[in-house]
């Protein structure tokens, strides 16, 4: 399996250095909310049109490793 991880960013003075998807004004934080509350794939694409499907692929990669507290150095570049 591919790993798209590097599409989670942590960058100084964006939405408070949390996680975002490619350095954009989206957490994972809200992204994973958005997935707990069963919105589908095309409902969070639609609220959401810059998202990939590789977003939310990398989203739930990241969350499996920080459950596991696997510490994951993040990417402060943004990525197109």
């Amino acid at each position: 399996m591919e790993s798209h991880i590097n599409r989670i960013t942590a960058i100084p003075g964006l939405c408070n250095g949390k996680p975002t998807i490619r350095g954009k004004r989206l957490t994972v934080h809200t992204l994973l909310s958005h997935l707990a509350a069963g919105e589908t794939e095309a409902e969070i694409f639609e609220s959401f049109p810059f998202l990939e499907k590789e977003d939310i692929t990398a989203v739930l990669e990241y969350s499996a490793l920080m459950a596991d507290h696997i510490n994951i150095p993040l990417s402060n570049k943004q990525v197109a």
